[in-house]
This record gives structure tokens, sequence and C-alpha cells, in this order.
């Protein structure tokens, strides 16, 4: 299996403006979410502290939606098909999967963590999944043999999911929730999708570049970039990891890249998502379209 380099970046020059907060200059933190490196860049004279309290943010939600966590409540889900008084973040995520799920015709489905296992597993082996198997997997798959309320979330025996196509953009804005009740700003926030609390100190917006080109200049709003094949299961690099769940395979895309932006980054992670599986720019802003204030920043044809 083949992961490319993260398809979002800050400049350069966000640290080169003469203007920027000379007295106080951006302080940068490093730490994971999600298994993917996570940045947060403030100005601020207690902002080592300010980190460490974001850090332990990121790790509560990680107890929540992380697959590589054994005791999460995602992962709890995953074993016993059912999870009993889920936790109040999980099913705000939901919900939002319920919203992209309709209005993608189903190309975002999270229930798709069947035929990624199919697909992983193969790949270990130096091989693509034979057809059986791929039917087999596609049967566990439907977000509509899902159930969510608030005092259990139940799904068939055999179902999986993987929030991996939300859950870093609904951490990028947990932690801004967070940040904002304590009355900060002028911070970006980098879960592996932006989250830009106002501008930068001197008022300029955050420069985030893309991979395949250009820049989007990020000012309280949220940004997210999707590629099929930011990360493949063949050694040719063809064979990508936005599975279809309509069809059980990796479908060739249209796509090299496609950016999102909007005013929650789980929501610009979502639809980025689903997008790969779009065939016309026509469709994807026809996703874009059903929620308020969604922009198509780029899509980069392959």
């Amino acid at each position: 299996m083949t992961t490319r380099r993260r398809f979002l970046a800050i400049s350069a020059a966000a640290f080169a403006y003469p203007g920027i907060a000379a007295a106080q200059p951006v302080y940068t933190w490093q730490g994971v979410a999600l298994g993917a490196r996570a940045t947060l860049r403030l100005a601020h004279p207690d902002a080592k502290a300010i980190s460490a309290r974001v850090a332990g943010e990121i790790s509560r939600l990680e107890d929540i939606f992380s697959l590589y966590r054994p005791d999460s409540a995602l992962m709890e889900l995953n074993r016993a098909g059912v999870l009993n008084a889920p936790p109040f973040e999980l099913l705000e995520c939901l919900s939002l999967v319920s919203a992209v799920y309709r209005a993608s015709d189903g190309r975002f489905d999270p229930t798709v963590q069947p035929l990624w296992r199919c697909y992983g597993d193969a790949s270990a082996l130096g091989a693509l999944p034979n057809p059986d198997a791929l039917t087999r997997a596609q049967a566990l798959t439907g977000w509509s043999k899902v159930t969510v309320d608030s005092t259990a979330i139940a799904m068939r025996p055999g179902m999986a999911l993987t929030l991996n196509g939300i859950a870093q953009g609904y951490i990028a804005d947990q932690v801004a929730t967070m940040l904002t009740a304590e009355g900060l700003g002028n911070i970006l926030i980098d879960t592996g999708e932006f989250r830009a609390i106002g501008t930068q100190p001197d008022g300029r917006a955050w420069p985030v570049k893309l991979a395949a080109g250009g820049e989007v200049a990020l000012a309280a709003r949220a940004l997210a970039t999707s590629a099929p094949l930011g990360t493949t299961f063949d050694a040719a690099g063809q064979v990508g990891h936005i599975l279809d769940p309509r069809s059980g395979v990796s479908s060739p895309s249209n796509w090299r890249e496609i950016t999102v932006s909007a005013p929650s980054a789980a929501l610009a992670d979502a639809i980025s998502t689903a997008a790969c599986l779009c065939a016309t720019r026509g469709q994807i802003d026809s996703v874009a379209a059903q929620f308020g204030d969604v922009r198509v920043e780029a899509a980069h044809p392959a």
C-alpha cells in the first residue's frame, strides 16, 4: 500500500510578512490526530499551555473516532455491532454523515470499511482482492443498514464504519469550538484538514498551498482536499483508496485532487471525499450547493 504526501500545506509566506506580530512570534505546535500529523499555529504568550489543551482535546476525540485505538467508541461499535449510550460527538458526526450521504446520492458512505479492509489485506500480500471477496465485503456495506439515535448506534453483524473521510475535519471543528469558547482568535488548526479561527495576527488570511498547484487564502473558514490516488493499494499507484460504495470497487476517477471550503471542516472533508466519485464538475457543484456557503475551490482533472 502506498501513501502519498499531504494535500494541503501552509505556505512559508505565512511567516514572512513584515507586519506579523513582531512582539509575539507565531508559535507552532505539532502532534498527531488520527494517525496524521497535526499542527496548531498561534501568536499568544500562553501558546504552549493552549497547545497542551489542544493536544488533550485531540486525544479525547481520538478515544471516540480512532481506528488505531482498540478501546475507542468507534472500535467498540465495529466489534460489537452496537454502541449503547454513544458519545454526543459521535452522534453529531453521524448526523452530518447522513446529510452528505443523501446529498451525494450515496457516494459518501462510511460503511465502506469492510471494502477498505478487503483491499488493505490483499495489498499487504502484493495483490488485489478477488471478486468473491469483494462481493462478500460489499454485502456488508450500506448506510441504510445503520440505525442511529441517542440511545444506541446499531448495524448488521460484520459491518464496520470508517470515519476517515470526515473525522479529521470534525476534530478540527471541535478544537476550534474549544478555543473560540476561551475567547481566542487568529489561530490556524491543521488536523489533516484546515480550520482557521479568524486570520493571521496581522489581519491577513492564512495562505494554504494545494499539492496540485495553486493557493487558497483562508480566513474564518475551513478547507479540505481529497485525492483519489492519495493512498493506493497497488505498486503502480493506480488503485485508489476512495472506494465507491455503490459498485464496491476503486473506480477510476476523473479527478486528481478536489479542494472544498466551508464553514465547517467536517463538512468540507466529507464533500471533498464524495466529490472524488463524481463524474463531472456539475455533479460536484450540485452536491456542494445543497449546503450553505460551501465552495469548490479547485477540481484538478486527472
